[in-house]
């Protein structure tokens, strides 16, 4: 009887099986982990299989030297597919990967001076310490997530707290490292965004519970890491409004109404624009003296000034931060 070759058992999350022959891993060449291919010569074997129009999801080239090798796929906008794959410490200096779909690959330690990931996917992909020197990295969507943030948080969930702890580590050095290569390029925007995330992924590393991580919060939610000027704008507009409201419901304005003959609704919506008046004069510590708190509202109106005072310094630091890049 003739003996029969068995077929890969890969198929990627679309459905599409692997046609090549299985070794007794069950899998074949290209997306069997256990067979070395780093002395094995495979650039040109890898450039024919995505030319062939077969996704090059799964395959696993960790350590292989990929110098110069070219994966766009012209004359069509979609770039090749290759999901999943894992480029371990793989030499990928000078490739053209333009538009290439690398979402949830490992590119871990990969060499990437001079490469081409101009409109990249890398959404959910191992990040951590890839060589980005001279990197073209314009238009890379870098997904909302990054493979070691889902699983810090998964660990989170199931009570692994030393390994959250680790992996909002790595995330953090990945963050650290894109950050850097965007800011050589000029790419401020992205460089900002990343700064961000660093800051997070660092302040999950603080005991919950913390005065440094209660103020990294803060720090977060003014302005971004001073990212985000429009922050501290919307907590400058939150805070006037809260406090006109104080002012009115304890009737701070009716002790000198600028207003006569006017009553039912109107005289109410007069008495709070009149408080938001006072409200805005004492955020910004201008201080008319037409109007004056009375009792309470006093306190309040004094925490109003000092909050003005620190937050439009804050605004004025951040926007000259982020309009001077």
């Amino acid at each position: 009887m003739g003996s029969t070759t068995k077929q890969c058992k890969y198929q990627n999350s679309e459905g599409w099986c692997c046609d090549e022959p299985a070794g007794e891993s069950g899998l074949c060449y290209w997306h069997d982990p256990k067979v070395d291919k780093s002395n094995d010569d495979v650039k040109c074997a890898v450039e024919e299989w995505a030319a062939s129009g077969k996704p090059l999801d799964g395959f696993q080239l960790a350590r292989t030297q990929l110098e110069d090798i070219n994966l766009v796929n012209k004359g069509c906008k979609k770039g090749y597919s290759c999901r999943d794959a894992d480029f371990y410490r793989a030499d990928l200096s000078e490739a053209h990967m333009f538009g290439i779909d690398l979402r949830g690959s490992s590119l871990m330690k990969a060499k990437l001076i001079g490469a081409n990931l101009h409109c990249a996917k890398l959404d959910n992909c191992n990040l951590l310490g890839m060589i980005l020197g001279r990197t073209k990295i314009e238009n890379v969507d870098w997904g909302d997530n990054l493979k070691q943030e889902l699983a810090a948080k998964q660990a989170r969930k199931q009570g692994n707290k030393e390994k959250s702890l680790s992996l909002y580590q790595e995330a953090e050095e990945v963050c650290r490292n894109i950050r850097k290569q965007c800011e050589k390029q000029g790419l401020f925007e992205i460089a900002g965004d990343f700064f961000k995330r660093e800051m997070r992924f660092r302040r999950f590393q603080m005991p919950r519970m913390s005065f440094k991580r209660m103020v990294s919060k803060v720090v977060d939610l003014f302005c971004g890491y001073g990212e985000d000027p429009l922050r501290v704008v919307t907590f400058s507009i939150a805070l006037i409004f809260t406090c006109a409201l104080a002012y009115f419901a304890l009737d701070t304005t009716s002790a000198h109404p600028i207003y006569e003959g006017v009553t039912g609704w109107k005289y109410y919506l007069f008495e709070f624009f009149n408080a938001l008046y006072f409200s805005v004069v004492t955020f910004t510590t201008l201080g008319y003296g037409d109007i004056s708190p009375v009792g309470f509202a006093r306190f309040i109106a004094a925490l109003e000034a000092f909050l003005g005072s620190f937050t439009m310094a804050l605004f004025v630091v951040v926007f000259v931060k982020k309009m001077t890049r």
